[in-house]
């Protein structure tokens, strides 16, 4: 486990560490510096970027978290949670090898469905993997959900709307907010669907990435992926905090 966890972790350490080197190659140490970061403030091209990046993970986080939550709420209040079905069949894009998932976007954007390819395209593809996590998330939430405080709450004079609103909503909150940052931080990093189905002119920070270092790996990329890096890990471990201090009180 220790072994593991270092193989994963060293190549960002490493990534992280050379960002702030001072030399103009990006794998040779030149002393401490953090006009890489200032660069990356002052680039226009990466600051249009950022805003869309930051537009498509809000709206794809948004659609997301409602579609995701409605949907582990009527899993749970039509099979109790029990049946396996339903679930297998959220989890199958996360399973799906995310070039295949791509390619079947780009079909479906160019032969089905045909639209043109920007912002609503890509934020359609993010969505098609952020709703999976919320609905895991949530349902994992409404499985630890006594269906009887409900009837409790109804023999008491509340009507369906207010019990729902008064008593489950409280308990599932946790579970939609972990759910929203873990899809909004996946968004943030996801390039291969983003890849297939953006549109001329619009590049998210990854896709960016990608496309600066067709010219070479230089110190400037390192700092972008380590902001990327920072911003993905802080939203997990906000995603974490959330559901394990409800699971603390």
């Amino acid at each position: 486990m220790f072994l593991t966890s270092i193989f994963l972790l060293v190549p960002l350490v490493v990534l992280v560490v050379y960002s702030f080197s001072g030399s103009r190659y990006a794998t040779v140490w030149g002393g401490f510096s953090t006009q890489w970061y200032v660069r990356l403030v002052d680039n226009v091209e990466l600051r249009e970027a950022l805003w869309i990046t930051l537009k498509l993970g809000g709206l794809s986080t948004l659609l997301a978290t409602v579609l995701g939550t409605a949907a582990a709420l009527g899993h749970w209040r039509l099979c109790g949670g029990g049946t396996r079905a339903v679930p297998t069949f959220f989890y199958l894009p996360v399973m799906v090898p995310e070039i295949v998932l791509g390619l079947a976007l780009l079909i479906f954007f160019t032969k089905v469905w045909t639209v043109e390819r920007g912002l609503w395209t890509m934020t359609a593809g993010h969505v098609v993997f952020g709703v999976c996590y919320v609905f895991a998330v949530v349902s994992a939430r409404l499985r630890g959900f006594d269906a009887r405080l409900l009837e409790a709450a109804r023999d008491l004079g509340a009507t369906p709307w207010q019990a729902f609103r008064l008593v489950q909503l409280p308990m599932m909150v946790p579970g939609i907010v972990g759910g929203a940052l873990l899809s909004l931080a996946l968004s943030l990093d996801e390039f291969v669907i983003s890849y297939f189905v953006t549109g001329a002119g619009i590049s998210t920070l990854p896709v960016k990435i990608f496309a600066m270092m067709k010219k070479g790996v230089t110190p400037e990329i390192n700092a972008l992926a380590t902001v990327l890096l920072m911003a993905s890990v802080l939203l997990a471990l906000l995603s974490i905090m959330v559901q394990g201090k409800h699971r603390a009180d």
